[in-house]
């Protein structure tokens, strides 16, 4: 069982297709010989996804210093599908539609961890690395003729699956996984609610974005219990954070972080210790971050992004910590990009329960030790050469693709100089019309770059 799942890790990193099933395993010459056991690899449940990306997990760990907290970061996918029996599909709302009217699209959904790996040569900077994939579907809607029983199931399990319950639980998870090291685990704010920050585990901090217009309040003076009535957790009333941003009387504070590309200075504003109906009794920090400034092109109007508004459950917590431990957010929405567009994660054309959780959790372990790989060795120098039109720039870091290419071209022995055989040569070439210099390994290693 381990070989055939290695040989399908390396052939998911060959294919040059679709990554289905059967697309890995024509990719390792295996399109002509029983392929049975390959599929009961992923229908009979034999891959244990907390197995699988324990490895990932103790490899992040030995790379951070010993008294560095162990920073993740959380949110849900969409994979877009067809089939109306595929487990676990239906309705969901399309996140890139416009702004001003839900799209809905058909797909199913998932829920990823990746931890903050620390970049070996630019301070400041870190590449996601998944450590978990996990299919978080809806339960099916019972019929308006079903009796209430299966009405008052379907309620249960709609309490039971929403995703920040099971983001709630994941967390949980990682927490029995990785019980001597403080976590720092930053979410959007479709986690940033009661269900997930009133369950926070011991030695976890969470971050994450909150409303404009939140209600906030102070620690209450008089003693939390009395005699008589409730117990009072929530003191006066506080300012939203928008009207925080708005206050001239409260000064701006500059926070250096590392964003887009290098080091920045941002200028924030706090609130702490607050109180916030979601977090119930426990004290938290707001943190208001003013919009940046920015110039589409050269010449062009200065714009604005928009403000942002971070409330931490840690208010002791070092700002500039807490503001990078928020920018490397960002990462997971990269992981995202390239699970899809390049790993073809979602592909497959699976249709049980088992099948549908295993084969996109097992791509996504391919390309989580493809990144971790690449960060072990100092890959920049023996990437393929670059195409003419791409930036030369000393800090743009190896990507994901270039990894790809470059194991191609390792493990089909193919050699990276392009003046020697096999390669098309930098220097011009006599064309004529029924004659092109073109090349079978350079199409091959650099497919899809």
């Amino acid at each position: 069982m381990y070989q055939k799942a290695k040989d399908l890790a390396v052939n998911s990193m060959l294919t040059l297709g679709k990554r289905t099933v059967t697309g890995m395993l024509s990719a390792g010459g295996k399109q002509f010989q029983d392929w049975s056991a390959t599929y009961r690899l992923f229908e009979k449940e034999r891959i244990k996804q907390t197995e699988l990306f324990a490895p990932a997990i103790e490899n992040v760990i030995s790379n951070v210093d010993e008294q560095s907290p162990f920073f993740a970061m959380m949110d849900d996918t969409l994979l877009r599908k067809s089939g109306r029996k595929i487990s676990g599909t239906g309705w969901k709302r399309d996140p890139l539609g416009p702004a001003f009217y839900n799209n809905f699209i058909w797909g199913q959904r998932y829920l990823q961890i990746s931890a903050a790996l620390p970049d070996q040569e630019v301070a400041g900077r870190a590449r996601a690395i998944p450590i978990g994939f996990y299919h978080a579907p809806s339960p099916a809607k019972p019929r308006k003729k079903d009796p209430p029983e299966a009405w008052c199931e379907y309620k249960a399990q709609q309490k039971i699956l929403k995703i920040s319950a099971v983001g709630k639980n994941r967390l949980a998870e990682l927490r029995e996984q990785i019980p001597d090291r403080k976590i720092i685990c930053s979410v959007d704010g479709g986690f940033t609610n009661l269900e997930v920050f009133r369950s926070i585990p011991e030695n976890t901090v969470l971050i994450g974005r909150i409303r404009k217009d939140a209600r906030l309040f102070k620690i209450p003076e008089e003693p939390l219990h009395t005699s008589r009535g409730r117990i009072k957790y929530y003191g006066e009333p506080l300012p939203t954070p928008e009207q925080v941003r708005q206050d001239e009387s409260i000064p701006w504070q500059k926070v250096a972080a590392f964003a887009a590309g290098k080091q920045r200075e941002f200028d924030v504003k706090i609130m702490a210790p607050v109180r916030w109906k979601s977090s119930k009794n426990r004290d938290m920090l707001v943190i208001v971050i003013r919009p940046l400034s920015y110039l589409p092109h050269k010449g062009a109007r200065l714009l604005y992004r928009n403000p942002a508004y971070l409330i931490c459950s840690d208010i002791h917590m070092p700002l500039e910590q807490l503001l990078q431990a928020y920018l490397w957010r960002w990462e997971i929405e990269l992981n995202f990009r390239d699970e899809k567009t390049i790993m073809g994660v979602g592909e497959a054309q699976v249709r049980t329960v088992a099948a549908v959780q295993s084969v996109p959790a097992f791509l996504v372990a391919s390309y989580s030790y493809l990144l971790l790989a690449g960060h072990s060795v100092d890959a920049k120098p023996t990437c393929l050469p670059s195409p003419k039109w791409a930036s030369n720039e000393s800090s743009n870091r190896c990507s994901t693709q270039k990894m790809i290419s470059l194991f191609r071209s390792q493990y089909w022995n193919v050699d990276v100089d392009p003046n020697k055989t096999g390669f098309v040569s930098n220097s011009p070439l006599t064309r004529t019309h029924f004659f092109s210099p073109n090349s079978p390994n350079s199409a091959l290693c650099y497919a899809l770059k």
